[in-house]
């Protein structure tokens, strides 16, 4: 499901900010792109496949004319008018004064293709942010590296929730694979991706509804969390979302309700979108009519990020309650 580590998202919203007040560029030590800003073992509890990045809190840019357009086009992009958006978003692209700065706006308008579902797209500008921190392996590889790997997750994500199951696994290995290229001393640690890793297959299977293969990824991420309780601490909270996400998608919405009100119920889950929008989903097909329409008009008033979970929530909830 979903995609981007507390750090990232903080950093790259700080990021925007810097691009958005700054005619020059940084000092090299410190590129406006940089999610490094904050303690680079963070993110170890912030799994970028996991649902906490909708509800991080974001870096308000200060009042500049740059900073204004960036708050527009994320307005645009919540109502739905992501062409607009993406006007605005491109002429600060255009004129922005350096690569991290260029990194982060490609960020910007691959979240907002996102809410277009527009997976393509999407990764055409991930893939642009990706390749920036290539360029930081040799200055900063702890987190190089790891961000190399959520940015990746969080293209498969926007994939997922798309529907493009074959170019989201691609992106989740491929996250794997950057993730773990970390040097020593790592400051993520591997049983973290291979933690996201089963996550994400878990959720592959179950929307290509085969429910055995989904349930045997359920299992290798419990193994993974029980053998490594450092990281444990800050990711079995996601095992409610991920049992009521694979029983939600293989059809069976009575086991899939107290399983995402489990998830709800987490500290520091429960103002997600995308899990209300899940369990909305659930009381539907249970026959719950009320509760669900109540439960998607939280998801929505709750989808207020400019994230995978926002993108993909934003325009599903509001489809919901116009009766679509």
């Amino acid at each position: 499901m979903p995609l981007f580590s507390s750090v990232l998202l903080r950093g790259a919203a700080a990021a925007l900010a810097l691009a958005a007040c700054s005619a020059s560029a940084p000092p090299a030590a410190q590129p406006a792109a940089q999610p490094a800003a904050q303690p680079a073992a963070q993110p170890a509890t912030q799994p970028s496949a996991q649902p906490s990045a909708a509800v991080q809190p974001q870096v308000q840019p200060p009042r500049t004319p740059r900073a204004d357009s960036l708050r527009t086009a994320y307005r645009l992009d919540g109502e739905g008018r992501t062409t607009d958006a993406r006007a605005l978003l491109g002429a600060l692209l255009a004129g922005a004064p350096d690569d991290s700065s260029r990194a982060v706006l490609h960020r910007a308008i691959a979240m907002s293709y996102a809410f277009d579902a527009d997976c393509a797209n999407t990764v055409k500008h991930e893939q642009e942010v990706i390749a920036f921190w290539r360029t930081r392996e040799a200055v900063d590889p702890q987190n190089a590296f790891f961000v190399q790997g959520e940015t990746a997750n969080e293209a498969a994500r926007v994939c997922i929730d798309a529907g493009q199951l074959d170019e989201a696994e691609r992106l989740y290995r491929l996250g794997r694979q950057l993730g773990l290229e970390e040097p020593a001393p790592r400051t993520h640690p591997a049983s973290l991706w291979e933690y996201r890793t089963e996550h994400a297959l878990a959720r592959l299977a179950a929307r290509r509804n085969r429910a055995a293969e989904a349930r045997q990824h359920v299992d290798a991420a419990k193994r993974i969390l029980d053998a490594d309780t450092a990281m444990a601490r800050g990711q079995r909270r996601f095992l409610p979302y991920l049992e009521g996400y694979v029983a939600l998608y293989t059809g069976d919405a009575s086991a899939a309700t107290p399983q995402l009100q489990r998830a709800l119920a987490e500290r520091g889950n429960e103002n997600d979108p995308f899990l209300h929008y899940l369990l909305a989903e659930s009381l539907e097909r249970e026959g719950k009519a009320q509760e669900a329409r109540a439960m998607f008009q939280q998801a929505y008033d709750k989808a207020t990020g400019h994230n995978p979970p926002a993108a993909f929530t934003r325009p599903a909830a509001r489809r919901k309650l116009a009766g679509g």
